[in-house]
């Protein structure tokens, strides 16, 4: 086969020459060729007689070796040599078939019909075949009469060949989109890596991608150069994008697979494998690999979708691997609590394969129903699988042999209503079932399954033989068997019954566990057998300390039989420190601890105990919210008391994930709970005077989130910020709460008269700029003008003041209080050292000043406050006749205020008895004193 390569096929492949060298001698052999094919043609055509009697030496140029060459290529397809093959070694022979092949390979890239093809490519071979004929004369008509086949049936059965292996082609690759051009730097760049010249391919491939991007073979050839170089991350890389420029090559997706698992790059693997599924959707083998992969990164869903398709692709005769498979699903769906799941995998697998049933597989599908509280079911389940049967009343008059057949004919018109039926079936009562009769061969585990369903199904006559049976047997080895039973009973109401097998648990070695003891306990306890309730649950919590069911079962059983501390010391805390700031299910648990621990100690009149659990449990929900408003619990004497830190350190992210997680907490008390656990608390606190430490909750509930948001919440933490910090003496405090109110309300009075109180006590000047601010905003308000008008007239500005004042007269001028403060404003004016009228001021200040007599009447404080305007201004016998007349009035009384503090005898003597002392009248004004201002 070498000897007809031409030379520069074999110095090439020798690797003697490069491809571009390759290519030049070929095509200079080509034209040397047809230079003498010419000089050929032209001689025979001057000799035709000649030409026409050697026939059997001279042939045509064309047609006879187009023969040879069709029926050489149909000869090889039929042995299985790809006819692209012989198109290959063709073009770099350079044989007659060359040109001809050329026009194949730009058919085969036209994405014409093959049918055109076909019909032109047949249409030119009849008009060669007219022209050859022509030239050959009768030889060759003799030629095909010899050998019986002529020119087109061989050509008819090579152009059906070549449509095939188009089909073929199209189904299998993938088309290529690698340009005819860039072909021969294509397999320039393979050879050099097969010669191991990698840095020549490398580049050669870099240059043919920066030409054709979408060209899946220079990535695959780059790929495997680096796999070679022991770079599997290239590889790797190089691989996908091939794999995606190629995307049907299922087995280069699987290596691909295996690539990214050995990277341990798990996902990037189940995205290979999901590829290759796309392109092979039955290949059981790639569903299993990407369902275990989905397993290993914790995807259950998808990994089972994979094992039901997998099912539905194993075909009927493999049903062990069904049957396999089908238990394997439902224990990881029973695993992931979804029980419906596992029992449909279970029916599915019972109903294609029921020959293989075994005791293992109805067991699992019993349990499944019996955790489903699908009784009926399972019962069913059990009767059909097993040969079990049940005797009732109305069967004890036929014969065994009829009620075999009847009970098989009510079996299989079951199992055509199940098949028609959609929904799930209802639970069925069983009947009165009198006696059951169990195959030897069943296994103890099935029995079990059966006695629970009768429980369930309230059939207890058939259970007196199996129940002793069941007794007979060691509870050191069936003891999980014994609790099925008990459990089932206990869920029944029948404790009676359950008791017994539960007392030979816990006297056993085995099964001498927590779960066990709680069971015996609560039989025990709605036996009404408490002291011995009692015992069996500090058992349990001897052994399981963090259980929280058995401390407040147990707290409960202490408290009826009155032992009070013993209730209480039921429930101490469960968990330290370290533990709740690290585990927010531990701090769930402690808060149901906590809150039936506030409940009995509220309960046996403990407040201060009571206060503390409070103060536990909101340092809790507030752990983060404390720690912003720099707060802490400290125990001082035996209590619990909220107190204030210097420090500014923040909680580690993983502790304020778990205090601040108000949904966790929500489940042992609402949100509107913990509101009500907050005001209790605080009402509790300032009861005991505590008020500092109302006020430090008051500003730990405003830091947390889920209060602040709430508008209504916020607004009474306002309030009760104000209260607690106003008691506390906490005036600065109070001040910046009872601001925001105010921006919040400007025309609410009773928050101005508790601003007023709290301004007179803070000694602060900063309410002045807080008040001009808020008048720009409300000129209008009546609190703002008397307000900035006080601020002003305190300041020495009564021009200003005066101007506030009058407003306020215009808004009200029946208010005696207006009238007064215009006309004190006038006297200060008119005490001044430098002024002009003073008369007229003074004049205006009277009339103001009765105006403001008359609106409020002769009274102490009308008379007083006459005396003191013509006191200042140094009418002291008029001061005198007025003070002593204010002494004759009684002091005013009203609702909710002490009588002294509205008496003004004590200023209206001291008054006079300085009057008195500046004329010399000592006596009198040491009798003023001594008779009014004594305490």
């Amino acid at each position: 086969m070498m000897s007809e390569f031409s030379p520069e096929l074999i110095d090439y492949l020798d690797g003697k020459i490069s491809f571009e060298e390759f290519e030049k001698r070929r095509s200079e052999r080509k034209a040397k060729e047809k230079e003498s094919k010419k000089g050929s043609q032209g001689s025979g055509s001057g000799d035709g007689e000649d030409a026409t009697g050697d026939g059997e030496d001279v042939s045509p140029s064309t047609s006879r070796d187009v023969r040879k060459t069709r029926k050489r290529r149909t000869g090889e397809t039929e042995e299985g040599i790809s006819p692209s093959v012989h198109q290959a070694f063709a073009s770099m022979l350079g044989e007659g078939g060359y040109e001809e092949d050329e026009e194949d390979e730009e058919e085969e890239e036209e994405e014409d019909d093959d049918d055109d093809e076909d019909y032109d490519a047949e249409e030119d071979f009849n008009k060669d075949k007219e022209d050859n004929e022509d030239g050959e004369g009768e030889e060759d008509a003799d030629d095909a009469e010899t050998d019986g086949i002529t020119a087109g049936d061989v050509f008819a059965l090579e152009m059906e060949l070549n449509r095939e292996n188009k089909k073929m082609m199209k189904e299998k690759r993938h088309r290529s989109k690698l340009p005819r051009a860039l072909r021969g730097l294509m397999g320039e760049a393979n050879i050099r890596y097969a010669r191991g010249d990698k840095e020549d391919a490398i580049l050669m491939c870099m240059e043919i991608i920066r030409q054709a991007p979408l060209a899946y073979e220079p990535f695959s050839t780059m790929a495997m150069i680096y796999e070679d170089q022991g770079d599997m991350e290239k590889a790797l890389q190089f691989g996908l994008i091939a794999a995606h420029l190629n995307p049907s090559d299922c087995e280069e997706w699987v290596k691909l697979a295996d690539m990214s698992l050995e990277q341990d790059n798990i996902k990037q693997a189940i995205i290979c494998y999901s590829k290759a599924i796309k392109y092979d959707p039955t290949n059981v083998r790639f569903l299993w690999e990407r369902s275990s992969l989905y397993e290993q990164v914790g995807e259950h869903k998808q990994a089972m979708d994979g094992y039901r398709r997998i099912l539905n692709l194993l075909p009927p005769h493999d049903g062990e691997h069904f049957m396999q498979l089908s238990k394997d699903m439902a224990k990881s769906y029973y695993e992931s609590s979804e029980l419906p799941s596992a029992i449909g995998v279970m029916e599915e697998a019972l109903k294609r394969h029921p020959e293989l049933v075994t005791h293992e597989c109805i067991n699992m599908a019993a349990e499944l129903y019996i955790a489903n509280h699908q009784h009926t079911k399972a019962m069913k389940a059990l009767v059909k699988f097993c040969g079990i049967e049940l005797k009732k009343k109305e069967e004890l008059k036929t014969s065994p042999e009829e009620q075999q057949v009847e009970m098989e004919e009510k079996v299989e018109e079951g199992q055509e209503k199940e098949e028609e039926k959609v929904e799930e079936e209802t639970e069925e009562p069983l009947g009165e079932v009198l006696e059951v009769i169990v195959p030897d061969e069943v296994p103890v585990d099935i029995r079990v399954k059966l006695m629970v369903c009768f429980i369930h199904q309230h059939v207890y006559k058939p259970l007196d033989p199996m129940l002793t049976s069941l007794m007979e047997q060691s509870p050191e080895e069936l003891g999980d068997l014994y609790l099925d039973v008990a459990e089932a009973f206990l869920d029944e109401g029948e404790y009676n019954s359950a008791l017994p097998l539960l007392s030979a648990l816990v006297c056993s070695e085995r099964y001498n566990l927590a779960v066990v003891w709680l069971r015996h306990a609560e039989c025990l306890k709605a036996l009404g057998h408490l002291e011995v309730a009692v015992r069996s649950y500090l058992k349990v919590v001897e052994m399981a300390p963090l259980h929280l069911e058995a401390r407040l079962s147990l707290s409960t059983l202490q408290q009826q039989l009155g032992r009070p501390e013993s209730a209480l010391q039921a429930l101490e805390s469960m968990y330290d420190p370290e533990m709740l700031a690290q585990d927010s299910g531990a701090v769930q648990q402690e808060l149901k601890l906590l809150l039936h621990r506030s409940t009995l100690l509220l309960s046996q009149g403990k407040q201060a105990d009571y206060v503390d659990t409070l103060l536990t449990m909101l340092a809790m929900l507030l752990k983060t919210a404390m720690v912003r408003a720099r707060v802490c619990l400290i125990s001082d004497s035996n209590h619990l008391r909220v107190t204030k830190i210097s420090g500014r350190k923040r909680p580690d992210n993983e502790q304020e994930a778990a205090y601040q997680d108000i949904v966790g907490k929500s489940s042992v008390l609402s949100r509107e709970d913990w509101w009500q656990l907050l005001l209790r608390c605080m009402n509790i606190l300032c009861e005991n005077r505590r008020f500092c430490e109302a006020e430090l909750l008051v500003d730990s509930s405003l830091n947390y989130d889920t209060f602040y948001d709430d508008r209504v919440k916020r607004k009474e933490m306002g309030y009760l910020g104000l209260s607690t910090s106003f008691l506390d003496r906490n005036y600065v405090k109070a001040y910046d709460y009872i601001r925001l109110m105010l921006m919040d309300s400007v025309d609410r009075t009773q928050l101005w008269n508790t601003f007023n109180q709290v301004t007179l006590h803070s000694q602060d000047v900063r309410h002045h700029r807080f008040c001009l601010r808020l008048m720009l905003k409300n000129p209008e308000n009546l609190a703002l003008c008397v307000l900035n008008g006080h601020a002003s007239l305190v300041s020495g500005s009564f021009k200003h003041a005066l101007g506030q004042y009058v407003q306020a007269f215009r808004m009200q001028p029946d208010n005696p209080l207006h009238s007064l403060c215009v006309g004190l404003t006038f006297f200060h004016m008119a005490s001044q050292k430098f002024v002009i009228k003073r008369h007229s001021l003074v004049m205006q200040g009277f009339s103001f000043l009765w105006r403001y007599v008359e609106r409020r009447g002769h009274c102490q404080e009308s008379m007083y406050n006459v005396g003191r305007a013509l006191h200042q201004l140094g009418l002291t016998h008029l001061a005198i006749h007025y003070y002593q007349k204010a002494l004759t009035f009684p002091a005013p009384t009203l609702e909710g205020i002490d009588d002294d503090q509205l008496d003004l005898r004590q200023e209206i003597a001291y008054n006079l008895s300085l009057i008195y002392q500046s004329s010399g009248n000592m006596e009198l004004a040491r009798h003023l004193i001594y008779t009014h201002c004594v305490i």
